[in-house]
């Protein structure tokens, strides 16, 4: 049986201010996000890529409202996240979390790896002693790879995945049901990545977690990832299971981004699809579709009229208006 939909995005726009002169005028707006719709089963993992600047991390911040969304709905839990109140969403924040990219600097150096991971805790009245935050805190650390001679610990004294691998107990103390993993892996070096990945699939199945998982790797996000969405300049452009995706590639721009993915084989040959020129400012995208002015096969539609999300069949969903014969 199919199961329900945890996280629901519904036309999602972010735009930040442009301000310039001595009253800081707004002379424009960056579209950051720019009507992004989507949803994630309970207990599944949706891989969001894209390149650097197309508006990944602010969707992932936007759906835990640490960035407030322009406008939009946003549906965790079959909660409405702008529809709650300061002390609704407070309480709500138990079961959302996030890790950030930089294991470091998302953490206090001032304190354990005990106050770390134990601080939400009695931050939200999950445990009333220190005696039962030690103890929650001896038993998440275990889970996530770490001994309990760590607790006493600062950070500096600790690897970079040993670093990330206390982000993720801070995450996962308060047992949330969703958590958005920004480029989590993306500052490691490689075996650590395997270690971390694997950790965080471990940790899935253990506690029924469902992610967003924010990334520019399609490696990794196909190993951990049941669908994926494809994002460009604002917008998805693509969005499929995962082996449906690196299949039956649909999108010109998605194509381009499986073609980059390096190969373990060195006799295999595939065809090279590269991309000219940079992606445009989000500050003043192009008319009609975003990806016109890069792609290969842009005709004069593409320039004109902006394509509309279509279902290909299979849960399979592209913006493209020369999908079907390219």
């Amino acid at each position: 049986m199919s199961q329900p939909n945890l996280v629901s995005v519904d036309n999602l726009f972010k735009y930040f201010p442009i301000t310039a002169g001595v009253i800081r005028r707004e002379v424009g707006k960056v579209r950051a996000v720019d009507g992004v719709s989507f949803t994630i089963k309970r207990g599944q993992v949706l891989g969001l890529v894209g390149e650097s600047g197309c508006g990944k991390t602010t969707v992932g911040r936007s759906l835990l409202r640490l960035t407030n969304a322009t406008s939009g709905k946003v549906t965790v839990d079959g909660q409405d996240i702008y529809s709650l109140g300061k002390r609704e969403l407070r309480k709500m924040r138990q079961n959302m979390q996030i890790v950030f990219q930089d294991p470091y600097s998302s953490i206090n150096p001032r304190l354990t790896v005990g106050e770390i991971v134990g601080e939400a805790l009695l931050t939200h009245g999950v445990v009333k002693t220190r005696v039962q935050m030690t103890e929650r805190v001896h038993e998440i650390i275990a889970k996530c790879g770490l001994s309990d001679y760590h607790i006493a610990r600062y950070p500096h004294e600790f690897s970079g995945g040993q670093r990330q691998r206390i982000c993720i107990a801070r995450a996962l103390a308060l047992s949330p049901k969703f958590v958005v993993c920004d480029e989590a892996v993306s500052a490691l070096d490689v075996s650590i990545q395997a270690q971390i990945i694997n950790l965080l699939r471990d940790l899935q199945k253990d506690m029924n977690l469902t992610y967003l998982f924010i990334s520019h790797d399609l490696s990794v996000v196909r190993y951990i990832s049941d669908d994926i969405a494809v994002m460009y300049l604002g917008k998805i452009v693509e969005l499929a299971g995962k082996d449906e995706l690196f299949h039956n590639t649909l999108h010109p721009y998605s194509r381009a981004l499986l073609a980059a993915v390096p190969t373990m084989n060195p006799e295999e040959r595939r065809e090279r699809t590269l991309l000219t020129g940079d992606m445009p400012s989000a500050a003043n995208p192009p008319g009609g579709c975003r990806f016109h002015t890069r792609c290969l096969y842009a005709q004069a539609i593409c320039a004109e009229a902006e394509p509309e999300f279509r279902d290909m069949g299979g849960g399979h969903f592209v913006a493209c208006h020369l999908c079907e014969t390219i």
